[in-house]
């Protein structure tokens, strides 16, 4: 036992001076103190959650209809570009009714030809030895291309991932903000953010897709029949924004927002607010190339299949720079440039369920929590003090050291605290004692059997250290599976278990290992009270 080296008691008491240093920023509750914490030092603080500090709790669902509406309409587009400029197969109308996709084609001889390139355009499903797509011919002359479950299935899949990282930043553009933006289920999106009590804004910055396309005006239909909602082969009638009537626009694509690199709020010539875009370099040729070859002619910028206006191309524009003018606030120009630039969704979104939690509550959880954490961890230190004298005194140390390293350890990687966090915490006071109990109890039994006192300690460390580690384990990977698989509340309280069972392992062994070497080699007793 008296084998406990310098440069141990060094290494313990620079974790533990550290970890008490790096909990300091997260206890300091006042502007005033706060200002007075020397810069150079940590400033690393603790984040509250959404019911401590109070804000909004949004459950978002995907529309699988528009998800699949949209997943044609891609289909569709790559199936056009693929086939229209081949010259050897001649095909007709492309047509999407039915959630499927299908054409004819003209010369049965080339039927085979046209199977064999639809079916390179389908792409196998890792471990189902399936394909996204199902191709097959109908009437020996029409294929039709037909969505598989599994296909449609990890198309959701990966548009919710994509989801919710356009959702992340089009509410924290900046990454510096502690939100919570997880995926549920396989259509579902959780967005808890801390802060903000007024939901609506935030629901129309997620809510809409900013799904931007640049589309040439179809000028042939009539335009009787362009307000009835009727249009020809190739073209769609689309709303305008402001609600002034109808308007035929090609189907193809002539560029789309994948394709912006930036987006701002900023003002046109009279002065009025509008959003400037940057393309890409492929956009910025594409958008050159075209509007060369439509000199004269309108297009339409629409946004969520609404047009927002119609100009003439009076000139080829070469520069990869466009505008976007409207009836705009500044408000509403900046939230749109925001969604441009954040991307679409490659889904809509739909809100199904909304929470405001107040600061007051928050205020009011944050109080409950410290006082139950207070008169947990008193009753802990009575009967420690009372059942084991001056080893409960080195296991009350390491409880409160403890705590000290578990706040540390979450500003240190500027972890967010939740009441569930806060039971947590509890939950952990009470278990970091278990080892102390463990390796008193051993030392006991130890001296019980006659064992001489610095023997007994020394077995009862050594011994006990084994079903600690044991017990810990289990704990470890209980608090494991429900960080990696829980959200929201469960992952807060599995992330400060996780934390705590970890402080608790190095305090009650190590960190009390030490303060009783250091006093059995101070006073050298010859019998031990405990």
């Amino acid at each position: 036992m008296l084998e406990f080296p310098k440069w141990k008691v060094w290494l313990v008491s620079f974790v533990v001076a550290l970890g008490v240093l790096w909990s300091i920023p997260s206890l300091i509750t006042g502007t005033t103190l706060a200002s007075r914490w020397p810069a150079w030092l940590p400033q690393s603080r603790i984040n509250l959650g959404l019911d401590l500090a109070g804000g909004s709790h949004l459950l978002l669902e995907a529309d699988q209809t528009d998800a699949l509406k949209h997943r044609l309409q891609a289909k569709e587009d790559e199936v056009s570009t693929e086939l229209r400029h081949d010259p050897q197969i001649d095909i007709g109308d492309i047509s999407t009714s039915g959630g499927n996709l299908s054409f004819l084609v003209r010369d049965p001889t080339q039927v085979d030809a046209a199977v064999d390139r639809m079916r390179k355009l389908s792409q196998p499903l890792a471990l189902t030895g399936q394909r996204d797509w199902d191709v097959q011919v109908v009437d020996s002359s029409r294929i039709v291309l037909t969505p598989t479950p599994a296909g449609t299935a990890k198309a959701l899949k990966d548009a919710m991932g994509e989801a919710r990282d356009v959702v992340r930043r089009r509410i924290d553009p900046g990454g510096t903000k502690e939100i919570t933006v997880v995926t549920e289920g396989g259509n579902r999106i959780l967005v808890e953010v801390p802060g903000v009590e007024n939901p609506e804004q935030l629901k129309a910055l997620i809510g809409q897709t900013a799904r931007l396309e640049f589309k040439l005006v179809d000028t042939n239909p009539n335009p009787t029949d362009v307000q009835q909602g009727r249009a020809p082969p190739g073209s769609q009638v689309l709303p305008m924004a402001d609600a002034s009537g109808l308007i035929a626009v090609q189907r193809r694509v002539m560029v789309s927002g994948d394709q912006i690199v930036k987006a701002t709020q900023g003002y046109d010539q009279d002065n009025r607010p509008d959003i400037e875009l940057t393309f890409n370099t492929a956009g910025a040729k594409r958008f050159g190339r075209v509007t060369q070859e439509n000199v004269g002619k309108p297009f339409a910028i629409i946004l969520d299949d609404k047009v927002l206006s119609a100009p003439n191309i009076n000139e080829p524009i070469l520069g990869g720079r466009a505008q976007i003018s409207g009836n705009f606030t500044v408000q509403s120009a900046n939230d749109l440039a925001v969604s441009l630039a954040s991307g679409r969704l490659p889904v809509k979104l739909n809100v199904i369920e909304e929470r405001t939690v107040s600061a007051e509550l928050g205020q009011d959880s944050i109080q409950k929590g410290v006082i139950a954490s207070i008169i947990g961890t008193l009753c802990v230190i009575v009967f420690m003090l009372v059942t084991y004298g001056r080893f409960g005194v080195y296991a009350t140390a390491a409880l409160v050291v403890n705590g000290f390293l578990i706040l540390a350890v979450m500003a240190l990687f500027n972890a967010t605290l939740t009441l569930p966090g806060i039971a947590g915490f509890i939950l952990t006071i009470g278990a970091a004692v278990d080892a102390n109990v463990l390796i008193n109890e051993r030392i006991r039994e130890e001296i019980r059997r006659g064992r001489r006192l610095l023997d007994a300690i020394e077995t009862g460390y050594r011994e006990a250290f084994r079903a600690i580690f044991d017990a810990n384990v289990t704990h470890v990977i209980s608090a494991a599976i429900m960080a990696y698989f829980g959200s929201g509340p469960v992952r807060g309280f599995a992330i400060v278990l996780l934390i705590g069972v970890v402080t608790s392992v190095f305090t009650a062994v190590y960190f009390t290992r030490m303060l009783v070497a250091l006093w059995v080699r101070r006073t050298r007793p010859k019998a031990l009270h405990i």
